[in-house]
């Protein structure tokens, strides 16, 4: 069989000429979520870009595709019916949107889908398995996959974006069905060994954006193995890391800030000299922005300052290899995007290695025009970051094992 071997002792597994997909049903894994503005709209595209990909490769195939938008409670968690007059819009194809997952209707019209068609199916997280993580065994037995993987004939995985979540839809499918990667996950783990390849010290990495479990988590695989001798704080996470310290007294906005914070100040620690917090903070007042000291600011920090952008500077200038996930603060807010946009600025003209990940931030490269100048963006982040950490991913182990099970070309669902 052909792999997604990339040559360098990468992962292997089938690829999309693997599964033959010709004629035959197949179900797609992508990661559409995408940010979004107050009114629920969609901001960018990047991700639904990146999803067309694949689509084209199965253009004589009947294609489901399925996706998560957002998480529960959030402004973000809405249907994807936006998502799919988008991917229409840039297939150049209609593709077809249902408000349904597994139920009846659902299966109903994957039965009777002709070649050529694409339908895309409603927000996976709308059903509460697909916000909890699982082992194969026990992904297998959920309503999602035990509902649907007798429709399909293959399975495509190409959400490397979620590909650090155990989640039904990632680990559950290749279990049953003949599962490949997608073009775009091909494409990001041969861009990332390459990178890997060529890295040079002193690995400074800068981590902003709201995820901050996701971005505590990356931090100490980063640091574990080697891949960040500096680590330059900003967002959400920088606040966090300031509280830790007891230099910011107004909430966060970070989800569960207790455990975040005690996981900080543990962090802070155990690697005392690895972590740059920010100097100084960009606050609204009057409409304005203010800059501050952090410890005597009473009200919520959305970027940060002049001085601490000026030292975060200098230092990525000098790195060998620079990572950046997620932005330094709210810069879609008019006046606080100055931290987002230098930090990346002084990323692209230093003589290092340059990646940037995460949907936001991808967005914001587009935004300032920066894009061309990194060596490699990416709209995958925490996934990407423990990937180049060297942590074994959820997504990789499902597609292996099912290259494993299905390398004969085998099949052991029962198709309707």
């Amino acid at each position: 069989m052909s792999q997604g071997d990339n040559g360098r002792g990468g992962p292997s597994f089938l690829s999309l000429e693997d599964i033959a997909p010709e004629g035959k049903s197949i179900l797609v894994r992508a990661d559409l979520n995408t940010p979004v503005d107050s009114q629920g709209r969609l901001i960018e595209k990047m991700r639904i870009e990146e999803a067309t990909l694949t689509l084209k490769s199965l253009a004589s195939s009947k294609v489901v595709l399925c996706s998560h938008q957002g998480r529960v409670g959030r402004d973000d968690y809405i249907p994807m019916d936006q998502h799919a007059a988008a991917l229409s819009e840039t297939l150049g194809k209609r593709v077809e949107f249902l408000d349904d997952v597994h139920g009846p209707a659902a299966r109903e019209r994957v039965e009777s889908l002709a070649e050529g068609e694409v339908l895309l199916l409603d927000n996976l997280r709308f059903c509460a398995e697909e916000a909890q993580e699982y082992s194969p065994d026990e992904a297998v037995r959920t309503q999602i996959v035990s509902k649907l993987h007798g429709y399909f004939d293959g399975f495509v995985l190409d959400a490397f974006p979620t590909a650090h979540r155990a989640h039904p839809s990632i680990v559950g499918f290749p279990e049953v069905l003949p599962t490949a990667g997608g073009r775009l996950v091909v494409k990001e783990l041969k861009a990332v060994d390459r990178i890997r390849q060529v890295a040079k010290g002193p690995f400074t990495a800068v981590l902003g954006g709201s995820k901050v479990s996701d971005r505590l988590e990356a931090i100490s695989a980063l640091i574990e193995n080697g891949k960040a001798d500096k680590v330059l704080l900003a967002g959400l996470a920088g606040l966090v890391f300031l509280k830790a310290l007891g230099r910011y007294s107004p909430p966060t906005g970070a989800d569960k800030e207790g455990a975040a914070v005690a996981r900080a100040a543990q962090l802070l620690k155990e690697y005392p000299e690895v972590f740059v917090v920010p100097l100084d903070l960009a606050v609204e007042e009057g409409g304005e922005r203010r800059e501050v000291e952090p410890k005597s600011t009473t009200q919520r920090a959305y970027d940060i300052g002049g001085r601490t952008i000026r030292e975060y500077g200098k230092m990525i200038r000098s790195s060998g290899t620079v990572f950046m996930s997620g932005p330094a603060g709210a810069f879609e807010r008019p006046g606080f995007g100055k931290g987002t946009e230098e930090l990346l600025d002084a990323m692209a003209t230093s003589y290092g290695t340059t990646i940037v990940s995460g949907g936001h931030l991808s967005t914001a490269l587009k935004l300032f025009n920066i894009h061309s100048w990194i060596d490699h963006v990416s709209s995958s982040g925490g996934a990407l970051i423990l990937y180049m950490a060297g942590r074994e991913l959820p997504l990789i182990r499902a597609l292996e094992a099912s290259a494993r099970k299905f390398a004969d070309g085998g099949y052991a669902g029962a198709r309707h």
